[in-house]
């Protein structure tokens, strides 16, 4: 836990003294930088969401291996 802080202090000392803005947005910046990660996987989520509607073919075959997998996991 101690190196997560670490590394959540690192960051927000450098978006304080990095970041070229005033220092409301500085500190909101700072305040919220670990934000960013969860972000992503959001993105990520909803994109392989869509390619899921976009492309059938790739739904029919995530369909299969999700089902495949289920049915291996509750069978042992």
């Amino acid at each position: 836990m101690r190196i997560l802080w670490a590394v959540y202090a690192a960051g927000a000392l450098l978006a304080l003294w990095r970041t070229d803005a005033g220092w409301p947005t500085r500190i909101a910046l700072a305040l919220l930088w670990p934000i960013g990660p969860l972000a992503f996987v959001v993105v990520v989520a909803i994109l392989l969401g869509a390619s899921l509607i976009a492309f059938p073919l790739v739904a029919a075959v995530v369909a299969v291996v999700g089902a495949a997998a289920i049915w291996w996991l509750s069978a042992g």
